[in-house]
């Protein structure tokens, strides 16, 4: 009996280019971290601190990780990966198949946690969290900014990169292992607003409700965090709406247990994604019309009120319809 999938193919992430692991070094307890070249020696994209790449495993699946490496060196990126026993699998693979040598597919340079313009920083990390901070730390100390970071973890051998920092920036990095300080003492670094001063935060979820929490007295725009994983509460709506592609003029309804990118690619749009839980940004698309219900972990908050675009892997709609322009 041949089974008939009735749904369109899903469109694979896009790979830009072909590395390969050039070094593979144990950075933690439980991380290590990969360099990547291109086989040719030729050099590779730029990037800009806060931004991530997609990693296309041998085995076919695809991860986002931040690129923590030094952006002045065009023939080289590298990365951190975390081994998560409760993960999909990807982190397994890095850590205990990917070998020197082996080959990767690489997409992006993508950048949703953008350094922007500051008289000061401070940088709050949790975790493997500090890996799209290494590179915002090299540039601000480089231009002469003033800056500090709060560094946590589980324990001191499970900070990855914990001796470079210390070694390389002195008193201006507080590292603060759990199991010898306790939680972060955010009051005390939070509890004033600093007018002139960005806060940049990537960690777990605790971490970062905690940090926005002490943040709330802040001027607006002051905090920027990155999550590991989107913030999916319960939708606005547990009844179906209607989604509308312009360019099509197409309408599709999506019920409850279908995403809105499922949903759209029913009706046939070729829409691109990659991680499927809101945290890549793979699969943003415009809004016309209609008020998106936002749940990922890419947009920030002046770009969810805009209400111009949203993420239709997660996202869901407050509105009876919504229009996209596919």
């Amino acid at each position: 009996m041949v089974a008939h999938n009735l749904l369109p193919a899903i469109p694979r992430p896009t790979t830009d280019l072909t590395l390969r692991v050039h070094a593979k070094d144990t950075v933690a307890d439980g991380v290590v971290s990969l360099t990547l070249v291109h086989p040719d020696g030729t050099r590779l994209p730029d990037w800009t601190p806060g931004a991530h790449i997609d990693l296309l495993l041998p085995d076919g699946t695809t991860r986002q990780y931040s690129l923590c490496g030094d952006r002045w060196d065009p023939y080289s990126y590298r990365v951190a990966v975390l081994r998560e026993p409760a993960g999909r699998g990807g982190s397994a693979y890095v850590h205990d198949r990917l070998g020197i040598g082996d080959a990767v597919g690489v997409g992006g340079t993508h950048n949703h946690f953008p350094l922007v313009p500051a008289d000061r920083y401070l940088f709050v990390a949790g975790g493997i969290g500090i890996t799209p901070l290494l590179p915002m730390i090299h540039q601000v100390e480089l231009i002469g900014i003033d800056w500090q970071l709060l560094y946590g973890g589980r324990t001191r051998a499970s900070m990855a990169f914990r001796e470079q920092l210390k070694d390389t920036y002195g008193g201006r990095v507080h590292l603060c292992p759990q199991d010898e300080y306790g939680l972060l003492d955010l009051e005390t670094w939070l509890s004033r607003p600093e007018p002139g001063t960005k806060v940049y935060c990537c960690g777990p979820a605790p971490l970062l409700a905690a940090v926005q929490d002490a943040c709330a007295a802040w001027p607006p725009y002051s905090l920027r965090t990155e999550r590991f994983t989107a913030a999916t509460p319960e939708p606005a709506r547990q009844t179906p709406f209607e989604v509308e592609l312009r360019r099509t003029g197409r309408t599709v309804t999506v019920t409850p247990d279908v995403s809105v990118l499922h949903a759209v690619r029913r009706a046939g749009a070729d829409v691109l994604s990659s991680c499927e839980q809101g945290t890549c940004g793979t699969c943003l698309v415009p809004v016309l019309a209609g008020t998106p219900d936002h749940r990922d972990a890419v947009l920030a908050e002046h770009e969810r009120a805009a209400g111009d675009c949203l993420l239709p892997c997660v996202s869901r709609s407050h509105s009876d319809r919504l229009v996209l322009d596919l």
